[in-house]
């Protein structure tokens, strides 16, 4: 199942922003709980392979049966499975929903494709986890334009994703490109999370 409880909560068991922001940590930058800042146990190989594949996993908001199928399809990939992995999560239209400045967050972005909000190719879609191809036109659709969340996030929409092209007049933006490694959180070891999966293969 999905994690929907506090996303602040969740980023300080992981020790890693999961919204991008280092708010989260800010104030708090130690595991939750009341023995939160006692934990000093180092974690074990497979330990730290589980905490980097749920560092991506809830940052993305993929649910594990998703994650999966991902991972194999990047193993299918000419690319280095783990940052073609990435390059997956990152094209799923939920997330180019958040990264076009669109939501807040990318729950928020969720639920706005999940509610029918959202057209890609001038076409709705409705599922948050359908995989963008390079050169899709992602808009909101006409009845949506007038709702405050939306124009209140790209209002205060500070992101400057090189990989995406914004219009905020119509409220439209394409993807322009696949990203590069570096235009991707860099406290993600992606090895990691091959490593966790190849054991399981």
């Amino acid at each position: 199942m999905r994690y929907t409880g506090p996303a602040w909560k969740k980023s300080r068991r992981l020790g890693f922003s999961t919204l991008e922001t280092g708010k989260e940590l800010a104030k708090r930058p130690y595991a939750p709980g009341q023995h939160g800042q006692d934990r000093k146990k180092k974690p074990s190989d497979y330990g730290k392979q589980l905490i980097e594949k749920q560092k991506l996993r809830e940052m993305y908001g993929i649910n594990e049966r998703q994650f999966q199928r991902y991972f194999n399809l990047a193993l299918k990939s000419k690319e280095v499975t783990g940052f073609a992995f990435m390059k997956i999560c990152e094209s799923r239209l939920d997330n180019l929903v958040y990264r076009m400045g669109f939501a807040r967050t990318r729950r928020a972005a969720r639920q706005l494709v999940t509610h029918g909000h959202i057209e890609v190719n001038g076409k709705k879609v409705d599922i948050p986890s359908s995989l963008c191809k390079v050169g899709d036109v992602i808009a909101v659709r006409e009845h949506a334009k007038d709702f405050k969340v939306i124009k209140e996030s790209l209002e205060s929409n500070h992101m400057k994703i090189a990989y995406v092209s914004v219009d905020p007049t119509s409220m439209s933006g394409k993807y322009l490109r696949e990203p590069l490694r570096d235009e991707l959180p860099r406290d993600i070891n992606e090895s990691q999370i091959v490593e966790y999966y190849n054991r399981k293969l």
